[in-house]
Parts: C-alpha cells; structure tokens; sequence
C-alpha cells in the first residue's frame, strides 16, 4: 500500500549522511517561459547526487551481523559514491562493482570514500551480475540502486524537503526517471499530502523505459538504451517504483539530448553550476511542455538530480545546446558553380551570424556548402530561412535534427571520393576502453576495404565511430549479419542525406 511509504518518509535517517539542499528560483528562465521556476538542488549533496539518500536509508537498517559482512552494489557513478559515502559513516564495508567504461572522475570518487571498486564488465548489466556473484560468494548485503522500499523512502525525503520549502501553491513537481526510485519517492509523499500537485515523470529519449512501461502495463525491458543521459540509462524501471509510479504519476514525457544540452546551459546562466545530462531531465520537460502550451501551471518546480559530468563532455554538450534550444540551424545547401554564387549565398543570409560555414567544390555545376546559422527566433526562423533561400533558387536541406551530421559530417565535410564503389556506411558506438578500437576494427575483418573512418571522443562511456566499408552488392547481406554479431549500437546510414552529400561517391 502507498499508505505505508509515509511514515516510512518521515522516519528516513537522511540527514546523519546528506544534507538539506535548497530551493532555489530560477529568475531568467521563469522570466523567459512566463512562469514561476525553481530547482531543488540536489547536486549539492556531498556525493552532487541525491542517490545517496536511499542507499544510507537502507544500509542504516542493517542488523549487526549484516553491516560485519558488508555490502556490495553495481553502480556507473552516482550510486556508487552514495554507498560508499554511507558505508564510511557506519563503518561498513562496501565493494562496488563498476562497469569499465565508467569514467574516471566517478571511479576516483568512489574510491576516495573508501569503495573497494571492482571494474567489470562494459555495462550496468554485466556488472550488476558480477556483484550478486561476489554476494553470493562473500555473503555481502546487495544494495539496490532503487528498487527496495527502504531505498525509495530515502529518495522520497526530497519531496518532504520541496513542500517544507515552497511557500503557496504548487502546481506541478518534475522528475528525472531512471529506474524509478527517485519518482516513486517524491510521488509517494506529494500525492499522501497534497494531491493536486502534477507528479510528472522526464526521461531521455533515448531510454524511455517508464514510458515503455507504462504503456505495457508493467515494466518492459528495452533492448538497447543510449547512454549520453548516463544516469538516467536504465533498460527497467524496477517493479516496486513501477508500481508506485502507476498510482502517482499525471505524465511522464521525454526529451531530446539536444533539449538535455540546452537546459543544462539554462542551469548554468541561472545558477552558475553544471548539471550533469541526467541532473537536467526534469528542466528540460518543463520548459518542453511550457513551449507546447501543456504547462500544468504556473508554479513549477524542476529537480535537479545531479553534477556528477566529466569535463571532456562539456564542448558537446556546449555544441548541442545551441540546437536544443533552436539557436542554429544547420543547413546543407547546394549552389551553382559559377561566379558570384557564393557571394549571393551570403548576401540571401542577411545579418545573420554564422556559426560555421564549410565549402568543398562538388564538380564543374554544383557546389556544396555546410553552414550553421544563428537564430533568434528559434524554429519558425529557421522554417522562414529555408523557404527564402529556395525561394531564390539554393535548394536547402536542413539537417538540424540529422544525428550523423551533428556529430560527424560536420567536421570532416569534403569528403567525397570519386574512385569508390559499393560503399556502405554505419554509425557505431563502442564501449571506450583501451584496445576497444582495435578489437572492433578485428572483428570488422581484414578482407574487406575500408574507405571512410570518423571517430570522435566525447569524454563518455562510449564513442562514436563512423565507417565506410566497400562491400559489392552480392555480400551485402553476409556483412550485415556481421555488423549485427558485433553486439554494438549501430546504425547504417548509407541512405543518410547528410552522408550523400558531404561524403559519398561524387
């Protein structure tokens, strides 16, 4: 019963670990949106996570002969450090596993705090396994990150935090979902109090598995999650959040990492701190819902989850943002080769800044141009640009939301060979770890010629490679199924516009 999480809210040990964050008002976004904003700052807890809430809630109810055994737990960050944290304050033991592609500033933090870390596995999955074998074997205590009633009572402290906090009425709280505890928590108290509050759910796009779940009936496992929203990629959602989350939960919506990006920028302007992608989930849904005229009212409040973002993802997520938020526009526009062409192109863009321009000379009639224009007036701008620019004869194709030509084609535009044959070309992600890159380039096999290679590093758990192999038509099926054995995120784009373009066979 629901019932039962109240009391189990109010009794949380929360504070002898973590600390009471604020409330903070967002004046230049409220001021944008037309609406009154704020965010509960829980990258300000000791560990910039909330997670560490429900995993000393937990372990602080271990008998004695549990806490002389220790604990273990699988984590990729931010549940890791909040085990750690509450096992150094009980004097508790606590091996955590983590997969290996976890970055190193997380890695380092866990182990600060006196984590035994393991490193196993490319994934949440393998590593979760690993650390139920190492319980097993040592009798160790498994620490969920959120499926347990303990668990999502400590979370659950957060929403007692935002009504003791928030003076007046509130219309609507946001909240990141992953696995499900944090929102179970926060819907469990505000709905016990105050039912009129909207408990809506924020998810990345590219892991909705609330959203699955919710539309199933029951908690569904998705096939394949992306990981740039690291903390909230869960392939999952636990039972016992589900459940929570079908009593409490009025929506549940996702976002784009472009619109992840952009409310990270809108946090920093605000509040001069970083949000780490999942940390801005729920700022990201309010000001979605806002710009759809969906605003559930006029007093909103946005958790901020966490900041726990290495630096080396800080250019791309700077990149994205400009497009989260429609402040440019990427465009792949053809002209005639002929004199003074170039300079009309220009002039048809007005006062406009540009904040990238990349010419190639495609044959003797057509050239190509890739260019980033700054907008003021986000995408009915952009829409008026285009309809202009053909208007005076430069067809347009606007490849502002094209995945390929964010994060490839536009840094290696040129490209075209005019000696290669039946190239077909795939975007991967691997998981980015030492001899990663050679063993991928192994599998792919020596026999086979590989005529186009673009890899970028983010600073994240995985990178992102793109590749043209020459395969004849006859052994196009044979070399799909070996991409497919790969076991990678993948994608072909071969077809890709962007890819047709800037780089294929001219």
């Amino acid at each position: 019963m629901l019932d039962d999480y109240l009391p189990r809210i109010l009794r949380a040990p929360v504070y002898d670990v973590a600390r009471e964050t604020p409330l903070d008002p967002m004046p230049e976004i409220s001021r944008r949106l037309g609406t009154d904003v704020w965010l509960k700052r829980e990258d300000l807890q000791p560990v910039f996570s909330y997670k560490l809430r429900g995993a000393y809630t937990l372990m602080a109810s271990l008998n004695e002969v549990e806490r002389a055994r220790g604990v273990v737990a699988a984590s990729a960050g931010n549940h890791a450090q909040g085990v750690a944290l509450a096992a150094l304050r009980l004097g508790v033991r606590a091996v955590i596993v983590m997969p290996k592609t976890t970055p190193e500033i997380k890695i380092d933090a866990t182990r600060r705090l006196g984590g035994e870390v393991v490193l196993h596995g490319s994934n949440y999955d393998a590593a979760a396994e690993h650390a139920h074998q190492i319980g097993a074997e040592e009798g160790l205590t498994w620490v969920p990150p959120f499926d347990h009633p303990l668990v999502i009572a400590g979370q659950g402290t957060v929403g007692m935090e935002i009504l003791r906090q928030h003076r007046g009425p509130l219309d609507a709280v946001y909240v990141p979902v992953g696995g499900g505890g944090l929102v179970a928590g926060i819907g469990a108290y505000l709905k016990a109090l105050m039912p009129q509050v909207r408990i809506i759910g924020v998810e990345p796009a590219e892991a909705p598995s609330m959203v699955a779940a919710l539309a199933a009936g029951h908690p569904v496992r998705l096939e394949q999650v992306g990981i740039f929203a690291d903390g909230a990629a869960v392939r999952m959602v636990g039972a016992e959040c589900f459940r929570i989350a079908q009593a409490c939960l009025d929506d549940c919506i996702t976002v784009s990492n472009d619109e992840i990006c952009a409310a990270i920028k809108d946090i920093h302007e605000d509040l001069r701190t970083v949000a780490e992608p999942a940390g801005a989930l729920a700022l990201a849904g309010l000001k979605q819902q806002v710009a759809r005229g969906r605003e559930p009212g006029k007093r909103l409040v946005a958790i901020l989850s966490g900041a726990n973002v290495n630096f080396d993802r800080l250019r791309h997520i700077a990149e994205l943002a400009e497009l989260g938020e429609q402040r440019e526009a990427l465009l792949g526009v053809r002209l005639p080769e002929r004199p003074g062409a170039f300079r009309g192109f220009c002039e048809a863009l007005g006062s406009r800044g540009i904040t990238e321009f990349n010419y190639r000379y495609a044959d003797a009639q057509e050239a190509h141009v890739f260019a980033g224009v700054r907008l003021r007036q986000g995408a009915a701008e952009r829409e008026q640009l285009i309809a202009q620019l053909g208007e005076r004869g430069y067809p347009v194709t606007d490849l502002s939301g094209d995945e390929l030509a964010k994060m490839h084609v536009r840094y290696m535009v040129g490209g075209h060979a005019t000696g290669v044959v039946d190239e077909v070309v795939y975007r991967f992600e691997f998981p980015e770890r030492p001899g990663a890159l050679l063993h991928f380039l192994t599998r792919l096999g020596s026999h086979r010629n590989i005529s186009l290679f673009h890899y970028r590093n983010h600073g994240a758990a995985y990178g992102r490679v793109l590749v043209g192999v020459q395969v004849p038509p006859a052994d196009r099926a044979d070399f799909a199924a070996l991409v497919d054995e790969l076991g990678m995120v993948y994608a072909e784009e071969t077809a890709n516009p962007a890819y047709r373009m800037f780089l294929g066979r001219a």
